[in-house]
């Protein structure tokens, strides 16, 4: 999978958002929308939610191409590591404007996923909403007992 388009812009923060972020409403963060394809049919899109001071103390978030690891490296290096992530699943049929973005044949079903990464304080400082054409992945989880 590769990634085919990135675009970095700030925008007001949604009501959802924003609670998750602990910022007010409408206030500016910076998205991230990316659009991931295998061979030529998108796959995936993704879009994340930053909040600003984040961006101010790991700028490179802000690149397109933010460099190896990606931007939990860049935050890792902000002494901003993500140590904890939540994920909320929900398979469902698409919306018009979702079915026409991923190209998606009538009837197949998209995988929602909402992301919360948080730093060793608990907050959170990133939401990520992807949205996967069902019919191309197969998830699979692994994690441990003791929690």
């Amino acid at each position: 999978m590769r990634v085919e388009h990135v675009e970095v812009t700030e925008v007001p923060a949604p009501a959802t958002v924003a609670e998750a972020l602990a910022i007010t409403e409408g206030a500016a963060v910076l998205t991230r929308s990316r659009r991931f394809a295998i061979d030529d049919r998108v796959v995936q899109t993704a879009i994340s939610y930053l909040p600003l001071d984040v961006v101010a103390a790991a700028p490179a978030v802000a690149y397109t191409g933010p460099g190896p690891g990606g931007i939990y490296a860049r935050m890792a290096e902000a002494g901003l590591a993500p140590v904890k992530f939540t994920e909320n699943i929900v398979c469902r049929m698409p919306t018009q404007q979702e079915a026409t973005e991923l190209d998606l044949p009538t009837g197949t079903p998209v995988i929602a996923i909402t992301r919360h990464a948080h730093i060793a304080t608990g907050r959170c400082i990133e939401i990520n909403q992807m949205l996967l054409d069902a019919s191309a992945y197969d998830l699979e989880y692994h994690f441990t007992a003791d929690s």
